[in-house]
């Protein structure tokens, strides 16, 4: 069992796990370890991914977030093994390997929070920088409009590979309020910057609908 200094992220990439879902064991007889509960047994959030794709997911991850495959994983599982009285950190950590198929050791409890810590300040930060942003009037209109729809894309992917499925009404859905929510923040802070819109003159007094996208060019 790892301890709570010991993060994986650096280790060599591990091998895949069969699922225990298969009921099949590595010798090729049925797998019937009393052990594993049944709502381990049962998940297949990662089944997906395994020790041949880790690196490629861990790089994916590094290059368009800021957190490793491993927060990603635990974090998911925290979300997922809640209870009326909290995280059900212990069996999250005894029985990793069986949960995420590119994970092949046993996390302490204290290992399994950290992980899930170091995700919730990295969404933090990340949440500060964005949404500063997105205030400071240093985009356009088009140009968060943009932004807004590569990280929206990031997003799915990495929904997809947990198992969740979007239909093509859903993602337009999700897309159009995200769209709203940032007009409406790009809204409260110029009149949070300005007295009056910088572009048209008009009075900014939180009015709803008032626009603030740039004039276009004559």
């Amino acid at each position: 069992m790892v301890d709570d200094t010991q993060a994986a992220d650096g280790e060599e990439p591990t091998p895949a796990v069969r699922r225990v879902s298969e009921g099949v064991a590595d010798d090729g007889a049925p797998d019937e370890d009393p052990d594993i509960p049944e709502d381990v047994k049962e998940y297949t959030r990662f089944s997906k991914i395994d020790g041949a794709t880790y690196d490629r997911a861990n790089e994916f991850l590094r290059e368009r977030t800021y957190i490793t495959a491993r927060e990603w994983a635990i974090a998911r599982l925290c979300a997922d093994f809640r209870t009326e009285t909290g995280v059900e950190m212990t069996k999250i950590g005894e029985n990793l390997p069986e949960l995420v198929p590119f994970m092949t050791d046993t996390y302490s409890p204290q290992a399994v929070n950290q992980a899930r810590s170091s995700f919730d300040e990295k969404v933090r930060k990340a949440g500060a920088t964005f949404l500063y942003g997105a205030m400071c009037d240093f985009y356009t209109a088009e140009e968060l409009d943009e932004l807004m729809y590569e990280i929206t894309e990031i997003a799915k992917f990495l929904l997809e590979v947990e198992g969740v499925e979007l239909t093509v009404d859903e993602e337009l859905e999700a897309e159009e309020r995200i769209s709203s929510v940032m007009r409406e923040v790009r809204e409260s802070s110029a009149a949070l910057r300005h007295d009056e819109c910088p572009h048209c003159g008009h009075d900014l007094d939180g009015t709803e609908g008032h626009a603030v996208d740039e004039p276009a060019d004559d």
